[in-house]
């Protein structure tokens, strides 16, 4: 019996020790362009020897980082959304050339507002990190941006 205890807090221990890998953390920023037009910024923040795929990588490569805004009355998307330049690189993992971003990384989506009056645009983005020996499956997380 000692011994069936003894193991079940081990095993407790180890689970609860575990290290999950969050190897980038996001933010958002809204900037007022113009009375009607505001920039939504979502901002990746990568750990060290991490890196963030493009949302525009060759077919057969990683899973590319894509937004999901929600539908609301309160305003329209103007266009796709925009990224920084980021790196090109020949991936040693998928073997071909792919854009990705290190340390940070930054992402606009302007929208235009139909009514001046506070609100929340919600959104989603996918995306997929790797390292220079593996990947760590697709994550989703959810983004909020306040208009005001």
């Amino acid at each position: 019996m000692k011994k069936a205890v003894l193991i079940l807090v081990l095993l407790v221990f180890a689970i609860g020790n575990s290290q999950i890998l969050e190897p980038v953390k996001w933010s958002t920023k809204v900037v007022k362009i113009s009375d009607k037009e505001y920039d939504l910024m979502a901002i990746a923040t990568i750990d060290a020897k991490w890196h963030l795929y493009s949302q525009t990588v060759p077919e057969d490569g990683p899973i590319p980082t894509t937004f999901l805004f929600k539908s609301s009355t309160n305003y329209l998307k103007k266009g796709n959304t925009k990224e920084e330049e980021g790196h090109t690189i020949s991936d040693p993992v998928f073997n071909m050339e792919i854009k990705f971003f290190e340390t940070k990384a930054l992402f606009k989506q302007r929208i235009l507002i139909k009514e001046k009056k506070p609100f929340k645009v919600n959104a989603t983005v996918e995306f997929m990190v790797c390292d220079d020996s593996r990947c760590l499956p697709p994550t989703e997380v959810d983004l909020v941006f306040n208009i005001k």
